[in-house]
C-alpha cells in the first residue's frame, strides 16, 4: 500500500522509472510520449544532459542559502538572462518555486506597490472566467476557473471576474475577431467602472489561456485594449505566463506576439523544464522603484525562494533553448502539428475547434460538430481521452468544464521543443485512436 498521498486517493498511478528524451518509461517497460510535457512543463524532454550537468556542478559548488543571508551567482546570472530578453520595461526578478507562488507574489506586490505610492484603496483585482491562475488560495480567488473554485469558496477573498476571450464560442458571426475582441476587452473597463476607478489594483490575463480553456489566444487587438484600458485608469497590467511563456507559443513570452508588454509576468513550466521547481516574478522599473524608495523590502518571502540549484538548472534550460535553436523549432514544429491535427480532426464530427500557437494546441471535444453542443458531462469524455491515450502510450492533457465550469472537453498538447516528424505523426495517430476510442465506448 502507498503511503504518498496521490492526486487521486482511490488509485495509485504507474511508477515513471526514468526519462527518455521526449518519453517516460515506466517500471514495468512501457514507454509513453510526453505530448503534454506532464503540464505544459517538460520542453526539453527529460533527459537533457547539459542541464543535468549544471545542476551537479552547483551542488558540488552550495546546495542551498537562505535568500535572507546571500544572494548567488545563479540566480543573479539567471536574472540577467531573463531581463535581457523581457519585455516592455520589466526589470527586476522575484524567483519562487512554483507558478501559484508567483501569482500570490504578484497579487501583494500590486497591493504594497498602491501602498507605497499612497493609493492604499486600490485593493479589487480583476480577472477573467474561464482562467487558471493557480491552486493557492490567493491564486483560485482571482483565477476564474468555476470547477476548481466551488469547494472553496466561502474561503476565498472577493474577485471580481469578467469575460474570457474565447472566440470559438462567444464570437458573433457578424463580428470581426477585431470587433470581438473590442466587445470583451472593453468588459474590463465597465468593471473598472462599477467597481470605482480609484479603488482597482491589477488586471491580471492569460495571453493564450491553458488548461481551463484549451490554448485559447488573444484574438487580434484584444491585449492593447486592455492595455490601454489599465493605463487609462492607473491599474497594474499581469500577464500570467506560466504555462504559455518561455517559448511554448513559439516566441520567448507570449505576449510579443500580441505587442505589448505588462507591469508585472509570472513565468513557471517552462523556465526550469521541470528538471527543479522554479518559477518567477517579473517586475517593472516603476514598481521596483516604488518599494525601494518607500518602505525598502517586499513584505513577503518563502523559504527556497530563488534557490541556486533550481536558478542553475534555469539557466541551463534556458541557454540550451538558444544555442539549439529552439524557438525557431517550436514554430516549425508546431505548424507541421497543427497541419497534421488539421488533416486527421478537422472534420471529424466530435471536433468543433482546433486552436492554439506554436507547441501549444488544444481540440475543443464536441457531441456535434455543427451546433457545437458539448457532451453531457456525465460521460466524462475527458477522462476517457486521458485513460485510452495512455493505454497506447500517450499522455495528453484533457480537461473537463471547458465552457463555464461544467460543460465541454478538450485536450491540451504541449509537447517537448525537441519532438521530430516521427512524434508528431505517433502523437496525432495515437490521440485520433484515444478520441475515438473514448467517444464510442463513454
Amino acid at each position: 500500500m502507498s503511503h504518498v498521498f496521490h492526486r487521486n486517493a482511490r488509485a495509485v498511478p504507474p511508477t515513471a522509472a526514468r526519462g527518455d528524451g521526449v518519453y517516460i518509461v515506466d517500471t514495468a517497460g512501457k514507454r509513453y510520449l510526453d505530448a503534454c510535457g506532464g503540464a505544459a512543463v517538460s520542453c526539453l524532454g527529460h533527459s537533457h544532459p547539459k542541464v543535468v550537468e549544471a545542476i551537479r556542478d552547483q551542488l558540488d559548488r552550495l546546495a542551498w542559502t537562505h535568500s535572507s543571508f546571500f544572494t548567488s551567482e545563479a540566480a543573479e546570472r539567471l536574472a540577467d538572462m531573463l531581463i535581457a530578453d523581457a519585455p516592455g520595461e520589466l526589470d527586476k526578478v522575484y524567483f519562487v518555486t512554483g507558478g501559484s507562488e508567483a501569482i500570490e507574489a504578484g497579487i501583494k506586490l500590486a497591493r504594497q506597490y498602491y501602498v507605497e505610492i499612497g493609493q492604499p484603496q486600490r485593493r479589487h483585482v480583476i480577472a477573467r472566467r474561464q482562467s487558471y491562475h493557480g491552486n493557492t488560495l490567493g491564486a483560485l480567488a482571482v483565477g476564474g476557473n468555476a470547477m476548481r473554485r466551488q469547494l472553496f469558496q466561502p474561503i476565498l477573498i472577493d474577485a471580481t471576474h469578467i469575460a474570457p476571450c474565447y472566440e470559438y464560442r462567444d464570437r458573433r458571426p457578424d463580428e470581426s475577431a477585431e470587433a470581438y475582441g473590442r466587445r470583451v476587452a472593453d468588459e474590463l473597463e465597465a468593471a473598472i467602472l462599477k467597481i470605482g476607478a480609484d479603488t482597482v489594483a491589477l488586471f491580471i490575463a492569460e495571453p493564450v489561456v491553458g488548461a481551463t480553456l484549451g490554448a485559447a489566444p488573444a484574438v487580434p487587438g484584444y491585449l492593447k485594449r486592455i492595455r490601454e484600458i489599465c493605463d487609462k485608469y492607473g491599474v497594474l497590467l499581469m500577464f500570467d505566463e506560466i504555462m504559455c511563456g518561455m517559448g511554448r507559443t513559439g516566441t520567448l513570452h507570449a505576449c510579443e506576439q500580441d505587442g505589448t508588454a505588462p507591469d508585472l509576468m509570472t513565468i513557471a513550466k517552462g523556465l526550469g523544464a521541470g528538471y527543479q521547481p522554479l518559477a518567477a516574478l517579473l517586475a517593472s522599473k516603476s514598481v521596483f522603484q516604488a518599494i525601494a524608495d518607500g518602505s525598502g523590502a517586499f513584505m513577503h518571502g518563502h523559504t527556497y525562494m530563488a534557490h541556486p540549484v533550481a536558478c542553475a538548472a534555469g539557466i541551463a534550460v534556458q541557454t540550451a533553448i538558444k544555442e539549439e535553436g529552439l524557438l525557431d523549432r517550436v514554430r516549425v514544429m508546431g505548424a507541421k502539428l497543427r497541419q497534421r491535427l488539421e488533416s486527421r480532426f478537422g472534420n471529424h464530427h466530435h471536433v468543433g475547434d482546433i486552436r492554439g500557437r506554436g507547441l501549444f494546441l488544444a481540440l475543443e471535444l464536441v457531441r456535434d460538430r455543427a451546433s457545437k453542443e458539448p457532451f453531457d458531462p456525465a460521460r466524462k469524455i475527458h477522462a476517457a481521452v486521458k485513460r485510452e491515450g495512455l493505454a497506447r502510450g500517450l499522455m495528453c492533457y484533457p480537461m473537463p468544464g471547458t465552457i463555464d465550469g461544467v460543460r465541454g472537453d478538450h485536450v491540451v498538447l504541449a509537447p517537448p521543443f525537441i519532438i521530430d516528424d516521427g512524434h508528431v505523426d505517433e502523437i496525432v495517430d495515437k490521440l485520433g485512436q484515444a478520441v475515438d476510442a473514448a467517444v464510442a465506448g463513454a
